[in-house]
């Protein structure tokens, strides 16, 4: 994103999950404030049209990504303390986290993050006690520093959401970021969505996904890694994850949508990895 603009791909994510509330069968993913957010949105963006024409297959993949860590997390909601929504962009889960005792802890930019809660106001959502807001730049703000200081243990087993991120950072960033969970004392657990390098795609998947990343460089928000299922598995390997669990567009429409004929367009992919913490690491024999 430009400095001092709000994220076009946040808008985008946001319209697209109200729309799928309303529009798709079967819903895969259900957000009851969604579409309250997303009025409140075009309210305030008014010329910014990104995302008022996701095209159905990119709403599908956002729709089973967030079923999926979302899923993930209520199968292990009782070993976390702690929620961490890494570039929340317009995200719901913080005010309808349906865990009292799960702190959230949304991280964004701090341009975005001013915006929504803004626009959060403006919809009559409210925030709710165990909600905090946490800004931070990835490529500039230290993430441990940031976290810290709005609260953050980082002795509490944490679940972490990492959600249409990792392709828009520099790999010195998602490297960062994959050392701090691995780094923290406690167990930690992480939902990654990303998407396929173009070299990985046959012929038709690869022009679609050159022409999207030429669009998305235009707007400022360029991807910048993307990665295949054994370079993100060695990734995750190198710094410590287990237990990784990786689903491609084919995985995904078994699960959630067994019916679909949609087609994968940009070779995208859903992840969950453990991280047993370093304490444990510690006294490991």
């Amino acid at each position: 994103m430009r400095v001092g603009q709000l994220s076009r791909t946040a808008l985008g994510a946001a319209r697209a999950r109200a729309l799928h509330q309303t529009s798709d069968e079967p819903r895969i993913f259900t957000d009851p404030v969604a579409v309250a957010l997303a009025g409140a949105v075009d309210d305030a963006a008014g010329e910014v049209s990104a995302g008022k024409d996701v095209p159905d297959e990119a709403r599908l993949f956002l729709a089973m990504r967030h079923r999926f860590a979302e899923d993930a997390l209520a199968a292990r909601a009782g070993e976390f303390g702690q929620v961490v929504v890494l570039g929340a962009g317009l995200d719901t889960f913080g005010v309808r986290n349906p865990y009292p005792h799960l702190t959230v802890y949304e991280v964004d930019h701090p341009d975005t993050q001013a915006w929504k809660r803004g626009r959060l106001a403006h919809a009559g959502i409210a925030v709710p006690d165990g909600l905090r807001f946490v800004a931070c730049d990835f490529e500039n703000d230290d993430l441990a520093s940031e976290l810290r200081a709005q609260g953050f243990d980082a002795t509490i087993p944490t679940f972490f959401i990492w959600l249409g991120v990792v392709q828009y950072l520099t790999g010195e960033a998602v490297d960062a970021t994959l050392s701090f969970i691995a780094e923290l004392p406690a167990p930690a657990q992480v939902v990654i969505d990303y998407s396929e390098p173009p070299s990985a795609l046959p012929p038709q998947r690869r022009a679609v996904v050159e022409m999207l990343s030429t669009i998305m460089a235009g707007i400022g928000e360029p991807w910048l890694s993307l990665f295949t299922r054994d370079e993100i598995a060695d990734k995750l390997t190198g710094f410590g994850y287990s237990e990784v669990e990786d689903l491609d567009w084919t995985a995904m429409l078994a699960r959630y949508a067994p019916a679909s004929t949609a087609a994968d367009q940009v070779g995208g992919h859903v992840l969950r990895a453990a991280h047993a913490g370093r304490a444990a690491r510690a006294t490991a024999p």
